[in-house]
């Protein structure tokens, strides 16, 4: 694709020259019509100056001398020192009505016979050449005044206007094209300074754009040029945190793994045998666990805020995900509840990380409930907010560790956790304008809390 200054130069130019071209043919057309009218015009007044002298009162022999004298006046009309070349193409004629000529100039066309229709008309002499005529009939004094000129004439001053015109708005047309080159590159440099700027900048820069001063309509681009980088920079830091959590935590689950593979290779007895491998299986899933919690933690960042909220039933949600958790809750020795009000609870939410959040409160609170323990799902409302509380029967929490919990990979009292639950929970509570919290329970046990503000709050 061309660049901006030659497809707005083309533009241009083009509208500019076919402008002038236009201009120039109507200049052209009216400028015949005004030197024809301006022609025919002095062709009729000296036609009736030249009757105005044919009819001055006088004897016949006079009239013999003036017309002899006339004949002698026009044969010397020749270009001379104080004539023109024009002269030779302009003729004088006049006859009686009975057809004897009178009067004529040397460069009077020849005719058959002379004209007999009055006023202007175009005609062809003898020596084919074109004449534009006028005829004036005085049928007082039996007089036919004839008076013409060559059609070259005409054309030769339409010619030359043409020369005048064209030639000075092709010369003016190349100097504006010029300058308007020029006029162009000024007015484009900002855009080519932002273009020089973008090439020096190291290709991993990932800095904003600041360029001052700055015309208003490349202050969009700048701004989405800065977004798109910001973009760029955070999903890189995603990835450089998500490649460093995954580094770090992965570390000791694969050696400890590496240790219990070694001691299955130099177990002597099926019983060491069984419990190396009960251990290396154990090791296994906890590996797994970490590695689901990270790839979800990955995939939540870039996703909150994405999406705008939607009014949801929060019971109808939470009711579809214990329906999935409880056959796997069972099978752990473990029973759970509902608690919820028969109406719905409306919030703005996501189904999606609702479930997630659910699903890690309720894999915490069966991490630490005992055999045969109860973990119990409460869904309340007050006046400004919704409650979502999981409750077990475990052990609780210090408080000098409750703010730590929701670190990342910060895990207390459960070796098989990888410290990212609640972090995770918190993560998608902020992006439903959510809070957490967490209480130990009067009765033994913990009580984790979510806050929503409700969907029409």
């Amino acid at each position: 694709m061309k660049s901006i200054r030659q497809r707005t130069l083309t533009l241009i130019i083009g509208l500019l020259i076919g402008g002038l071209m236009t201009l120039s043919v109507l200049n052209l057309h009216d400028s015949n019509h005004e030197i024809a009218e301006v022609y025919d015009a002095q062709l009729a007044q000296n036609a009736r100056l030249l009757q105005g002298i044919m009819r001055m009162p006088m004897h016949s022999s006079d009239h013999t001398e003036l017309y002899r004298a006339f004949n002698e006046a026009l044969g010397q009309a020749t270009p001379k020192v104080d004539g023109h070349p024009y002269e030779s193409k302009m003729a004088f004629q006049v006859w009686t009505l009975d057809g004897q000529l009178l009067v004529h100039t040397a460069s009077a066309p020849s005719f058959t016979a002379p004209p007999s229709d009055a006023g202007f008309n175009n005609v062809v002499d003898l020596k084919n050449q074109q004449w534009r005529t006028f005829v004036l009939v005085d049928t007082e004094h039996s007089l036919r005044i004839w008076v013409g000129e060559r059609d070259d004439v005409r054309n030769d001053l339409v010619n030359r206007i043409v020369r005048h015109t064209l030639g000075p708005n092709l010369i003016g047309s190349l100097l504006l094209a010029m300058m308007i080159w020029f006029a162009i590159g000024w007015g484009l440099k900002p855009l080519a300074n932002m273009a020089t700027t973008l090439r020096a900048r190291h290709p991993g820069s990932l800095e904003p754009i600041q360029l001052s001063p700055l015309p208003s309509e490349l202050e969009p681009m700048q701004a989405a040029l800065n977004r798109l980088l910001g973009q760029i920079q955070e999903v890189l830091g995603r990835e450089r945190r998500f490649i460093a959590d995954a580094a770090h935590e992965l570390r000791t689950p694969l050696a400890v793994l590496r240790v219990h593979a070694q001691n299955l290779q130099e177990a002597r007895d099926d019983t060491e045998r069984q419990q190396s491998l009960h251990n290396l299986i154990a090791g296994v899933d906890r590996a797994s666990r970490l590695v689901n919690q990270l790839l979800t933690m990955a995939r939540l960042e870039p996703r909150l805020g994405s999406a705008p909220l939607q009014p949801i039933d929060l019971t109808a949600s939470v009711r579809d995900s214990l329906a999935q958790l409880t056959p796997w809750l069972l099978d752990r020795g473990l029973e759970v509840s509902l608690e919820a009000p028969e109406t719905p609870l409306r919030i703005l939410g996501e189904s999606a990380t609702l479930d997630i959040a659910l699903n890690n409160l309720v894999t915490n609170a069966a991490n630490f409930s005992p055999k045969g323990g109860l973990i119990t799902v409460r869904l309340e409302e007050t006046a400004s907010e919704v409650l979502l509380s999981v409750e077990d029967q475990g052990p609780g929490i210090d408080p000098e560790h409750r703010d730590r919990l929701f670190e990342r990979f910060f895990s207390r009292g459960n070796d098989q956790g990888a410290g990212l639950g609640l972090a995770i929970v918190q993560t998608i509570a902020k992006r439903l304008g959510a809070n957490v919290s967490l209480d130990n329970l009067p009765q033994g046990g913990l009580r984790a809390s979510v806050h929503f503000p409700q969907a029409h709050a």
